[in-house]
């Protein structure tokens, strides 16, 4: 099983990119880490307090049911701090980011997509794609988050780019994730951000746009739901039998 390690800008970035996906890995074993790098606040309808009891809430709902799944792990969420609406691309916010990966000694690392109108969006993937490097650096000490424990030094084998975009257009994915029977799960960890997603009227209709997204990218390789992922990298296959329709 793999150590799966998804950095969000804000508690609510990653349900909204991939939270079908986060849920499908936790149940069927893999152990799923969400980073935030900020709290996410200030909002209009939030505060530190209220926006991590929704994060925390978000990332249980994300979890698997053992009587479902028995074989699942539970989905953990741990936050570096970085300042919302202020992330810069620094040399310490690389190495706080680089801590985390080498505590959970992190296989894949998934970071927002790299073109998007929010500055933050665009700093924290650049800080992830130089902290996957960082990570590996020997007789470098990097930062631990509080409740984990220090890592070797490590090198991620994968990074993948998930859709969480403030741009207006479609994604145009390398690889479509099929999460049939997750994506109720998914809805509802959005919705649990009450102060982002319900209490605000200009931003009720984000989950019927979730929706429609993950019935579309589900059309596109003859699934119910699905969601799309970006790669810089060539993914390879040991088996054509691990494509969806084969």
């Amino acid at each position: 099983m793999a150590n799966i390690l998804v950095v969000g800008p804000h508690p609510d970035d990653q349900e909204l990119g991939m939270g079908g996906t986060i849920a499908k890995m936790a149940s069927l074993g893999h152990d799923v880490l969400l980073l935030d790098i900020t709290d996410g606040e200030p909002t209009p309808y939030g505060d530190p307090v209220t926006r991590a009891g929704e994060a925390d809430a978000a990332a249980k709902i994300l979890s698997p049911d053992p009587a479902e799944h028995p074989g699942g792990k539970p989905v953990r969420r741990v936050t570096i701090g970085l300042q919302n609406r202020l992330v810069e691309h620094t040399i310490a916010a690389r190495h706080a980011v680089a801590g985390v990966m080498r505590a959970h000694q992190s296989d894949v690392v998934f970071a927002p997509y790299f073109e998007d109108a929010h500055p933050d969006h665009r700093a924290v993937t650049r800080i992830v794609e130089d902290a996957r490097f960082d990570a590996k650096l020997t007789k470098l000490e990097m930062p631990t988050p509080q409740g984990m424990t220090p890592g070797q030094a490590c090198y991620p084998r994968w990074l993948f780019y998930y859709y969480a975009t403030h741009l207006r257009w479609v994604a145009d994915p390398s690889f479509l994730m099929d999460i049939t029977g997750f994506l109720d799960r998914k809805l509802e960890s959005i919705r649990a951000y009450r102060t982002q997603f319900v209490l605000p009227e200009k931003n009720r209709g984000v989950v019927e746009w979730v929706e429609a997204s993950g019935r579309y990218f589900g059309s596109r390789i003859g699934v119910t739901h699905a969601e799309p992922f970006f790669t810089k990298e060539p993914v390879g296959l040991s088996d054509l039998g691990v494509l969806v329709g084969l």
